[in-house]
């Protein structure tokens, strides 16, 4: 079996919606419900120990692109996340852990890109991790990801589109 995640919350390729996109409180001129998305995946390779949840802008104008979650150490019984799960009050997974984003600070931001900036690609990554990822919530989205890098079975994607 492959490798697959899905979401009920957008299909792959297709725009978010407003209650995935960042909320006016973070003072970058969107004014979305910022809740994370459902994600589900199935098919995960033998060996995974835990699973790791990645958001990714590959657009955003910084040199660098933009991450907008990230969250390790999800057990490898768990094969969804709910709605909102990543978000300020959601229910992440016992044994989890959300990681410093490039907003700051741990959690799920949502899409804000420039106004008038091309569609931005958001891309859901679910690792599945077979070694250990040692993080703390200040640990920042390029440390986990070099963490990330060598320790990764198998890793699926879904891509959402966002534009102001």
């Amino acid at each position: 079996m492959t490798f697959k995640v899905t979401s009920n919350s957008f299909k792959d390729g297709d725009y978010l919606a407003k209650d995935h996109i960042l909320s006016s409180d973070f003072g970058f001129g969107c004014a979305g419900g910022n809740k994370s998305p459902h994600l589900k995946w199935t098919g995960a390779p033998a060996g995974t120990k835990s699973f790791a949840v990645t958001c990714y802008d590959p657009d955003a104008p910084t040199g660098s692109g933009f991450w907008h979650w990230v969250a390790i150490g999800i057990p490898a019984s768990v094969t969804e996340l709910a709605l909102g799960a990543g978000s300020t009050g959601g229910k992440m997974p016992d044994g989890s852990l959300q990681t410093r984003t490039d907003f700051g600070a741990p959690g799920y931001g949502g899409p804000c890109p420039p106004e008038g900036d091309h569609p931005h690609r958001y891309f859901f990554t679910v690792h599945a991790v077979g070694g250990e990822i040692k993080a703390t919530p200040d640990t920042s989205a390029a440390v986990v990801g070099f963490q990330l890098h060598f320790n990764t079975l198998a890793k699926a994607a879904v891509m959402g589109l966002f534009k102001r």
